[in-house]
């Protein structure tokens, strides 16, 4: 009988399968939330606005692009048969691998 994945399982899958697409979705997201945010704020000119919304959303694909690289990093040195990732968020997930390889060091 085969395993359930974990949910976190099931994410990194998706992020391995569709890197572009999360980074897209996760930019279109950052922007739109960004433009949200900076129209609600009534003594900043248009043009402020959308440099802003730019701006965070620049920063938030930086975090994604270092994301995608973090699991892509994962599968080429773990394979699908690495260790597992349950019962823990993502990204203490990702925070476990990490100091599992400074120990390494």
């Amino acid at each position: 009988m085969a395993e359930t994945p974990s949910k976190a399982e099931s994410m990194r899958k998706w992020v391995v399968d569709h890197k572009l697409r999360a980074v897209g979705c996760l930019w279109l997201t950052g922007i739109s939330g960004s433009i949200a945010y900076n129209w609600s704020r009534p003594n900043m000119k248009t043009s402020v606005k959308i440099i802003h919304a730019r701006l965070h959303a620049q920063a938030l694909t930086l975090a994604a692009l270092v994301g995608s690289a973090m699991v892509e990093y994962y599968d080429q040195k773990y394979g699908t048969s690495g260790p597992k990732l349950t019962n823990l968020p993502l990204y203490a997930s990702f925070l476990v691998l990490i100091a599992k390889q400074c120990k390494e060091c």
